[in-house]
């Protein structure tokens, strides 16, 4: 099956021509020997069958980060070439083009944003442009589909560049002359959109719009997570599946299966959050009361990602992420990590240096609860708003806190950003859809098993009695220093595996509003889940790791201290 390449830079729109090129069969991997995620599909053309790849986008061929690095290797496996330009943006994508028309490889050309560029004044002789690169060239708009079977005919006509390798200088004077042969540009008064990208990327009033973007964004995961809840996932436990368990329940009997498949049963009826069975809470869990959110989080991720405000956002923050040892870039981990704390984690290769790496790796673990937890604290904590505010308020505190002392602490400087702000456009549904998908199917194949794991190893635990003397051996920590039950520590053995599943194990324990505030406080702060665990000791290496558990362990003495003589 030969294969087909979409290469071109950073916000040029491959995933969306990806989209409209694959079906419904789609899947995202790593690059071997690499984190580097990188989307592959299908499309027919003729009786033929070819592999389409979403390469990771790059500027160059001569790569300056390990995502880079894996789109050039990726260039010596594939038969052709679909060099996707930006048409608002021509002479810097240009670069790239002629990198490749150096390679011996065949390329078709794909002028993005073709109807931008007419908004904006600018007029590409796309046949002037072809003559002159000796490559097939076909306007497009991928959102619309404008342009797309011209562009999927142009396949069969996909020629060898065979240019002459020059260095960057001479390469650069090349496409200015391409340039002013091929483009045209006409003056245009600056409409409202134009008005809004530069007032989006002002600090005076860049800041209010990204903060109120990002509430209404929360609020909208939030309203749809619980719309699902309520309204679709738990009337289908409770109208369907309870009654089933309850007929397990009564055919089992009592005893260690039981409790292992089951659970304990509260006044004679399955609560889902405390039952602690595999086929209740470690069913529930992740499907009725965690999904949902996932599920609105990673739909308005992919919203936020193509519709180029996330770029923006990075350097908005630039100045306050320097004072924290990272540059602008250092927003996407944590925001990434909103969601799921191991997508955080790998993003942090995006940093340059390991200084970064380190110290937004280290914050992403003792400050940022993941989309599952969070719906958890809410869950928990619904009733006292109050509460809610101060368990953010202070991960918040922590975070830039730990971020300006390990900026202090830590040798080394922070780089300058380089990044490309991209003018905002219309998300694809189709392309939002399709990466919402990938993600939420991650999220059920290497999440969720990670959760039955923990509810069967609790139970075991339990069952052998090692979780009491566990209990008796950390209760003056639990209750001494931070004022929480002795059964706590059952949850926090819990939260290595599963931080959200920890939270709804304190659910039963009888405790006050300001004793879970400090529970799930202190859940958030202490070992990242065992995913997490994993690929943070991957990504950092065991030494690096395990000074971030130095830091954690402070971390939580120190802030499970102060709340309790705060709180309690």
């Amino acid at each position: 099956m030969r294969k087909i390449l979409l290469i071109g830079n950073p916000n040029v729109g491959k995933s969306v021509v990806f989209s409209r090129l694959t079906g419904a069969n789609v899947v995202a991997s790593n690059y071997p020997g690499t984190t580097v995620d990188f989307t592959k599909g299908h499309m027919q053309m003729g009786e033929e069958r070819y592999e389409v790849i979403d390469v990771p986008g790059t500027y160059s061929l001569e790569p300056s980060s390990r995502a880079e690095e894996v789109a050039v290797k990726m260039l010596e496996e594939g038969d052709i070439v679909i060099n996707v330009l930006d048409s608002t943006n021509l002479e810097r994508n240009l670069h790239l083009t002629l990198e490749l028309l150096e390679r011996d490889v065949k390329v078709v050309l794909a002028l993005n944003f073709c109807d931008e560029a007419r908004r904006e004044g600018i007029e590409i002789d796309a046949e002037e442009l072809q003559e002159i690169l000796g490559v097939p060239v076909t306007p497009i708009v991928a959102l619309t589909g404008e342009g797309i079977r011209d562009l999927v005919l142009s396949l069969e006509r996909a020629a060898v560049g065979g240019r002459e390798s020059v260095d960057s200088p001479t390469r650069w004077g090349e496409i200015g002359e391409i340039v002013e042969a091929v483009q045209k540009i006409e003056s245009t008064e600056p409409s409202l959109k134009d008005r809004f990208e530069e007032a989006s990327i002002r600090p005076l009033t860049g800041i209010p719009i990204a903060l109120t973007i990002l509430f209404l964004t929360f609020q909208v995961v939030r309203f749809i997570g619980e719309g699902i809840i309520a309204y679709v996932t738990e009337p289908l436990f409770q109208n369907f599946y309870t009654p089933l368990l309850l007929q397990l329940s009564d055919l089992i009997g009592p005893g260690l299966l039981h409790d292992i498949l089951v659970g304990k049963l509260i006044d004679g009826g399955i609560a889902y959050m405390e039952s602690m069975g595999l086929l209740t809470t470690g069913i529930f869990v992740p499907f009725a009361a965690v999904l949902p959110y996932i599920l609105a989080f990673y739909f308005a991720l992919s919203l936020l990602e193509d519709s180029g405000f996330l770029p923006r956002l990075a350097t908005l923050v630039d100045n306050i992420f320097h004072r924290l040892g990272m540059h602008g870039q250092g927003i996407v981990p944590l925001f990434l990590g909103l969601g799921c704390n191991v997508p955080g984690a790998l993003a942090t290769r995006a940093l340059e240096t390991r200084r970064e790496r380190f110290i937004a790796a280290t914050l992403l673990s003792i400050s940022v609860p993941c989309m599952a937890q969070t719906a958890m604290i809410f869950g928990v904590l619904g009733g006292h708003i109050n509460y809610i505010y101060i368990v953010f308020g202070t991960l918040a505190l922590i975070y830039l806190t730990a971020g300006f002392l390990l900026n202090k602490t830590i040798g080394g400087e922070s780089p300058e950003i380089f990044l490309e702000i991209p003018p905002y456009r219309r998300p694809s549904l189709r392309a939002v859809g399709k990466k919402t998908f990938m993600r939420v199917r991650w999220f059920i194949k290497d999440a969720v098993p990670w959760l039955f794991f923990g509810v069967f190893l609790i139970n075991v635990l339990y069952a052998l009695g090692i979780l009491s003397w566990m209990g008796d051996i950390a209760a003056p920590v639990i209750n001494g220093m931070f004022g929480l039950p002795r059964e706590a520590v059952s949850a926090m053995l819990v939260g290595f595996m599963r931080k959200d599943l920890a939270v709804g194990m304190l659910v039963g324990l009888g405790m006050s509003p300001a004793q879970m505030a400090i529970a799930v406080t202190l859940l958030a702060i202490y070992f990242p889940c065992t995913a997490t665990f994993a690929v943070l000791i991957k990504e950092l290496g065991l030494k690096d790791m395990l000074k971030a558990i130095g830091v954690m362990l402070i971390t939580v003495s120190i802030v499970g201290s102060l709340m309790r003589l705060i709180l309690l």
